[in-house]
């Protein structure tokens, strides 16, 4: 694995690269004359960079793309935007890298509206065409032709007359994509009670109603660490004024929190950063902020210290209050619904333009928010992301809510170091919301954002028992996920990845409905209303989750359970289910053998006196199927 950087040009003087951690791996800097295949040129409208590159190549990454997956032969714009509706690059977090099936990855380091044609080809001679016939039906027509054997990943950077390219080689897509992510500083590593329940409160709610809810949580026995209040608990929310509506809904708010902490919640709080003349820091921010307002608030330069310090201030008023964490909404923008956000001409004190700050907008606000935090851990959620993001502890949600989307987010979100979270809100009945809830369970957080809804949705179907007990199979998980996540901090390996990333078998290529939850579990989620599905299971044996019972090759799969399968030698910790996780929190855990094994695994123990993690290496051979006491915070 390499990470290779070459410049072209005269890059721009605001990246992505200007506001990253420093990198966890080594860079080796060449020169362009060391990339023959690499060619770069300026264009009237910015610059053009061509790689050459096998006519089979298959293109993966962009970001959170929730419309396609493997990205062969289309036309891709890097582009911040909510709730896109077709394949066209625009997403919550479009991210300019790319990664074939090749042994390379291209990321271009610009903050611009970066285009990639997957595969284009160069003006040849006549004599080279190939010979076609007439195209007299719609497959043949928009079929793809070809000319030559060579084809081109093209580039379009506008505006720029440079850039800045990091050429990351790798024998897997997943050695690409980890050194991508040491690139960024390494994946985050979030708090163990980041990785259990979270639920999103209705923003109708007072503080007499988030209580009750919070007991019956309790009552039901429900595994729930987080509990999140929306827009409702402010004075001002469209824009915001961070300030507690003290005269209806939450009156006696820091007693509500201090409540609810003692009941051992984390309490997170939903935002966005558009500031509202009523709030104390909009005087002392207006010289820092864009020239348009945004639903009347104000637009914060985060890209400058002094914008990032006063809205930092106020921040730090409700995390001293006991606040862990924060939901950033609306820091993407749409052309979707209703076109709302500042226009690409908006001008920022710092000198950056508003097309790059719409790209950059979701990371330098999650940056705000953690030196606002000043190093107490978080796990929180955000609307956009960009390039570099793997060391936020901020996971993506989406408005939209169709199932086979979330699916497909969540299987490409792993390419482009990004957490994603397919989030449960409403349902029709009790079946859509248990199918909804597995998916949940076995991904990057477990979220329920019922912020339209009076009810918890468990009590409105009927399935309490159902719901705690899928909750419950999480916090047994917990212990196992944890450890992903720490291979992600340490070596870059996402938690959440496609089946392209670990195996080279051909239908993997195409496979956008499967994934790999840790290195040991499949993934194959049954979305309502099927009942049963088609599964694909890479070369090698594979264990039913539930039932221990040998799998391999394609079959069909029904089950009221999500289809979950386990890689032949794995040594699975799980642990006894807690309703919450404290810091004292010690899990019991039992260590089950799937195939003949001798292998060991990594579980990570106490926290040193410099909050290191210690990892500890438990084998069969040691403790064998006993429960075994591990203190893991």
């Amino acid at each position: 694995m390499s990470v290779y950087k070459i410049r072209y040009g005269i890059p721009e003087d605001v990246t992505p690269f200007t506001f990253s951690p420093e990198p966890l791996c080594k860079i080796i800097d060449v020169t362009a004359g060391d990339m023959p295949d690499i060619e770069f040129k300026k264009s009237l409208s910015g610059c053009v960079i061509t790689v050459k590159v096998p006519e089979d190549t298959n293109y993966y990454g962009f970001g959170l793309q929730q419309k396609g997956f493997n990205q062969k032969g289309n036309r891709l714009q890097i582009k911040t935007n909510a709730d896109t509706r077709t394949n066209n690059g625009n997403s919550h977090a479009p991210v300019p890298f790319c990664i074939t099936d090749k042994g390379f990855g291209i990321y271009v380091d610009s903050a611009r509206y970066v285009t990639f044609y997957c595969g284009k080809e160069k003006k040849s001679k006549k004599s080279d065409t190939l010979e076609k016939g007439v195209a007299l039906s719609e497959s043949e027509l928009y079929s793809e032709k070809r000319t030559s054997g060579e084809k081109h990943l093209v580039i379009e950077i506008p505006v720029a007359k440079g850039a800045d390219i990091y050429y990351i080689t790798g024998d897997r897509i997943l050695d690409i994509v980890a050194s991508y992510n040491l690139l960024a500083g390494g994946g985050c590593m979030p708090p163990l009670w980041g990785l259990g329940g979270f639920y999103r409160c209705c923003g109708r709610f007072n503080e007499e109603q988030v209580l009750s809810l919070a007991k019956r949580m309790r009552e039901y026995g429900i595994p729930c660490d987080i509990l999140g209040l929306e827009p409702g608990w402010q004075t001002k929310s469209y824009s915001c004024s961070f300030l507690w509506d003290e005269k209806e809904r939450f009156p006696n708010h820091k007693k509500t929190v201090e409540a609810l902490i003692k009941a051992n919640f984390h309490v997170n709080l939903w935002e966005h950063c558009y500031t509202h003349p009523t709030s104390p820091i909009f005087d002392a921010l207006s010289p820092y902020s864009g020239d348009w307002l945004l639903w009347e608030g104000l637009v914060p330069d985060f890209t400058m210290p002094e914008a990032r310090k006063i809205f930092s201030s106020q921040q730090k008023k409700l995390i001293d209050e006991g606040i862990t964490g924060f939901k950033l909404d609306e820091c993407d923008g749409s052309d979707y619904t209703g076109g709302w956000f500042f226009p690409d001409c908006t001008e920022f004190p710092s000198g950056i333009d508003g097309e790059r700050y719409h790209n950059l907008l979701g990371i330098l606000y999650c940056k705000t928010m953690l030196e606002a935090l000043d190093g107490r851990p978080t796990f929180s959620e955000v609307r956009a992301l960009s390039a570099l993001s793997a060391s936020y502890p901020f996971v993506l949600y989406s408005d939209l809510y169709d199932q086979k989307d979330y699916l497909k987010a969540t299987v490409n979100s792993g390419f482009s170091g990004i957490l994603w979270s397919p989030e449960v809100r409403h349902a029709e009945n009790k079946e859509e919301l248990i199918r909804r809830m597995q998916a949940v369970v076995f991904s990057a957080m477990a979220l329920t954002n019922a912020w339209y809804l009076d009810e918890m949705p468990w009590e409105t179907h009927d399935c309490v028992k159902e719901i705690k007990e899928l909750l419950e199979l999480r916090m047994s998980l917990i212990p196992y996920l944890y450890s992903a996540y720490y291979r992600y901090h340490k070596e870059g390996i996402p938690p959440v990845r496609a089946l392209i990333c670990d195996f080279t078998d051909e239908f993997t290529k195409n496979c956008d409905n499967e994934y790999m939850f840790g290195d040991s579990l499949l993934v194959a989620p049954i979305l309502y209303p099927e009942k049963s599905r088609e599964v694909s299971l890479p070369e090698g044996k594979w264990y039913d989750f539930y039932t221990g019972e040998e799998k391999s090759g394609t079959f069909m799969y029904e089950s009221e359970n999500i289809p979950v399968f386990v890689k032949d030698g794995t040594l699975l910790p799980l642990a006894k289910p807690l309703p919450y996780i404290k810091e004292d929190t010690v899990f019991e855990i039992t260590l089950k053998e799937f195939g003949n094994t001798e292998n060991s695994f990594c579980i990570l123990t106490d926290r040193t006196p410099d909050g290191n993690l210690t990892p500890c290496i438990i084998t069969k051979n040691t403790h064998g199927e006993v429960g075994e006491n591990y203190h893991i915070l």
